[in-house]
């Protein structure tokens, strides 16, 4: 059986498959109703539910569809409006409610949306968790007694005790007088927290998309075009960059010079800097599938290992509690300090990164770019579904294909095949020191995928 959840929640073109009206209410249902099992000597009279968005014009319908399914069964809700991913990860847990949902597609365009569930520990919830929520959802649900319906009510500080979360990430002293920096909030969840903690701080801020409409959320800024805001360093002349995406729990840098800075180089600033401070427990970084062959050779110089998981910023956090470690991320740009929170950070981590800035007392094209990346070659495959990725993935004539690839390039290089788990993609890495090597096997993992696609 398909999973209903992806591997970020629940997310399609709203409208359509799980986000429609009625799906969104069965949803909230099921939730509500698992999440209302597991109270165990609870004080309160009724479960509470705490909802944040991001800037989609359909965040309004989903938003109301959630409060009719969980006061229908008997949950408060509080509504946070527009706030990044990670406030609703922090504030579930904060104001001990007993489940957090965020309203986003993340990176997407405006036409999708999507669902993530934290649980009370302000958690995403693991796997098994959200099947028992999707099995729910095909059983009939007993509805609450007229005088047991929820109430909602609007939460007016959210913003401002998120603000202050973040900020406890770096040294209370520092300040950022005397950096500019550019500031892109992808018109999205982060508009207003992002040049607020900024300007707080000390720094001049360049803010962009910071006008959100309903429709601009990512739409050519933002860290899925990171490069809208490398060329505002550039031009303002500023000192750094920093780019969020929607829900701004992922952060893309740009240099002085408007070179791009990803989560890898990122992870390795702030590996170093706690290792140093003897902070890394562990004295290891957790990465996935995707992360550069360039950041394992430099965290192995310094002694901290790698560990690698699916791709996904859910499987580094059950890594990261599993190995009791403190530290992961991803080259996308999703940075993990569970000293700190509970879910990525886009926001705290260029805080991070512009203390490592400030501390290092060098341009930002000196500390905050630590080792050569090993080339790589990404190639998407659109598919119909994860039936058709799965079949295809399985051919054997991909599989030779791969292991030939493999030998190839032994320790040299490396090839991931993998579905996206939040659009129907099949996506190729290919990395390898050789770049005409790394190309020749792009194509060919790329022919061989749409035959075996289309067979």
């Amino acid at each position: 059986m398909a999973r209903y959840f992806g591997t970020d929640g629940v997310r399609a073109t709203i409208n359509t498959g799980p986000m429609t009206a009625e799906n969104i209410v069965r949803l909230a249902l099921a939730a509500g109703r698992y999440f209302m099992s597991q109270q165990q000597g609870s004080a309160r009279q009724r479960p509470l539910v705490v909802i944040g968005k991001d800037t989609r014009l359909s965040g309004y319908m989903v938003e109301a569809a959630l409060q009719a399914g969980f006061a229908s069964i008997g949950m408060d809700t509080r509504l946070l409006g527009p706030l990044p991913t990670p406030a609703v990860a922090h504030l579930t847990r904060t104001l001990r409610a007993d489940l957090g949902v965020m309203i986003s597609a993340s990176h997407n365009p405006h036409h999708d949306n999507g669902i993530k569930l934290f649980g009370p520990d302000g958690y995403k919830l693991p796997d098994h968790v959200e099947d028992t929520i999707a099995g729910i959802m095909g059983e009939h649900i007993p509805l609450a007694a007229p005088q047991d319906l929820g109430r909602a009510r609007r939460m007016l500080d959210g913003l401002g005790r998120y603000v202050e979360q973040v900020k406890t990430a770096i040294p209370r002293k520092l300040r950022l007088g005397g950096l500019k920096v550019v500031v892109d909030c992808a018109n999205g969840a982060a508009y207003r927290a992002a040049p607020d903690v900024l300007f707080e701080l000390g720094a001049e801020v360049i803010p962009m998309a910071v006008d959100p409409d309903g429709f601009n959320i990512n739409q050519n800024c933002g860290a899925v075009h990171p490069m809208t805001m490398a060329e505002a360093v550039v031009a303002h002349q500023a000192d750094v960059g920093l780019s969020l995406d929607g829900d701004a729990d992922r952060l893309i840098m740009a240099d002085e010079k408007g070179n791009l800075i990803n989560g890898d180089q990122c992870l390795a600033v702030i590996a170093n800097q706690m290792m140093t401070r003897g902070q890394l427990k562990g004295d290891q970084v957790i990465g996935t599938l995707m992360t550069n062959h360039g950041l394992g050779q430099y965290l192995a110089e310094r002694k901290i290992g790698l560990m690698r998981t699916q791709v996904g910023d859910r499987y580094i956090l059950d890594a990261l509690r599993q190995q009791k470690c403190n530290l992961g991320g991803e080259p996308s740009g999703h940075i993990l300090m569970t000293d700190f929170a509970t879910s990525g950070d886009g926001l705290m981590t260029g805080l991070v990164m512009l203390s490592a800035l400030v501390e290092s007392e060098k341009k930002a094209s000196e500390s905050l770019q630590c080792f050569t990346e090993t080339p790589q070659v990404l190639v998407n495959i659109k598919a119909e579904d994860q039936d058709q990725m799965t079949r295809a993935m399985a051919d054997q004539t991909v599989t030779s294909a791969m292991a030939e690839a493999e030998a190839e390039l032994g320790h040299d290089g490396r090839v991931v095949i993998r579905p996206s788990g939040t659009e129907p993609l099949l996506r190729i890495m290919v990395e390898a020191i050789n770049d005409k090597t790394m190309q020749k096997w792009a194509d060919t993992l790329k022919e061989v995928l749409e035959k075996a696609l289309q067979a």
